[in-house]
């Protein structure tokens, strides 16, 4: 039987952080030998708001190197760029033309987005879930690892595939775009920020000491624990709604150290934010040891990784092609010679 197929993918903005590697790559990574795996970089998605055009390749290069040194294997996963493959933004055209507008507009990322945007937002930004929608339809994704930001998109592509294409262009027996399944993966899913603890790590924070990058070094590491946001309880626990940053950092050291939650509650019940914070850091700092290691050998050797990328791009250009080919034809164009 052929193994379920799971897509993915991170935007080329900023530096992938903690959050980035324990909610979403650590578990792409266990997925690769129960899975057929697909990861792309969505540098398409990357300009859906202002961005420098003199990062951006070497953002999607420094991303995909990320990947592999995160211990994704191009031998039994599909590595690609999403742009690489023209076939995501012909698709998106022809969803675009089925998917009604008011679909977009009750998207709660845009919404908040276009508010921080004000009159510099782009249709682009409008587009973003239809962009999204045929990422995972051109792949016949069975499954989606998604997180709760990401639910409401994923629900749209689902709504996409059956009720504005199969049900009014395909059949019951032979469905034209297979209807994703979301994945949710709960372990380390979500990292908060170290400095408010009920709010996500992310890349767009202003603020460079609220999140751990994979390529911080070590004493930057160090400095950023150091600084993060604390209470003036003493011990450390989980699950007390009044201790935010308690939870968010035992959580990091119960998952970067291999304990788990039960050991790490036990070892610092009683352990004082001033012998915890540098335990943290030193155990961040030897996570990020063998990634960090692995990402300068790739980026030593510049084939090596145009290598698996021109690979990861036949792969995918080759599912991708027949699924476009298949929607081509079910909406009547002219056919290509």
């Amino acid at each position: 039987m052929a193994r379920p197929r799971v897509l993915s993918g991170v935007q080329p903005t900023g530096a992938l952080h903690l959050g980035n590697w324990l909610g979403a790559i650590r578990n792409w990574v266990g997925l690769q030998d129960s899975h057929d795996t697909f990861f792309c970089v969505v540098d398409l998605h990357a300009i859906t708001v202002p961005h420098d055009p003199a990062r951006l390749a070497e953002d999607t290069l420094t991303t995909a190197a990320l990947y592999l040194a995160c211990g994704i294997d191009p031998q039994r996963s599909t590595v690609f760029v999403q742009s690489h493959v023209a076939a995501h933004s012909e698709l998106c055209w022809l969803l675009n033309c089925v998917t009604p507008l008011n679909w977009l507009e009750r998207m709660i990322q845009f919404k908040e987005k276009a508010v921080k945007q004000g009159d510099n937002v782009s249709a682009g930004l409008l587009d973003y879930p239809v962009l999204m929608a045929a990422d995972i339809l051109l792949y016949d994704a069975d499954l989606v690892p998604v997180g709760e930001d990401q639910k409401q998109h994923l629900e749209l592509a689902r709504d996409i595939a059956q009720q504005r294409i199969n049900s009014r262009f395909g059949s019951e027996e032979a469905p034209l775009l297979r209807v994703p399944e979301p994945l949710i993966l709960q372990d380390g899913a979500r990292v908060m920020s170290l400095t408010d603890g009920r709010s996500k790590m992310s890349k767009s924070d202003p603020n460079e000491g609220s999140r751990i990058t994979l390529l911080d070094p070590p004493e930057l590491v160090t400095r950023k624990i150091k600084r993060a946001k604390t209470d003036p309880t003493m011990g450390l626990e989980f699950g007390n709604p009044e201790r935010p940053e308690a939870d968010n950092l035992l959580g990091l050291y119960a998952v970067l150290s291999g304990l788990g939650r039960e050991a790490a509650t036990a070892q610092c019940a009683s352990m004082g934010w001033g012998t915890f914070k540098p335990l943290l850091a030193e155990t961040v700092v030897e996570a990020l040891r063998p990634v960090q290691e692995r990402y300068r050998d790739l980026r030593s050797d510049p084939s090596q990784l145009q290598q698996v990328l021109e690979l990861g791009r036949e792969r995918a250009e080759a599912v991708a092609s027949t699924t476009l080919q298949r929607l081509r034809d079910a909406l009547g164009f002219y056919p290509r010679s």
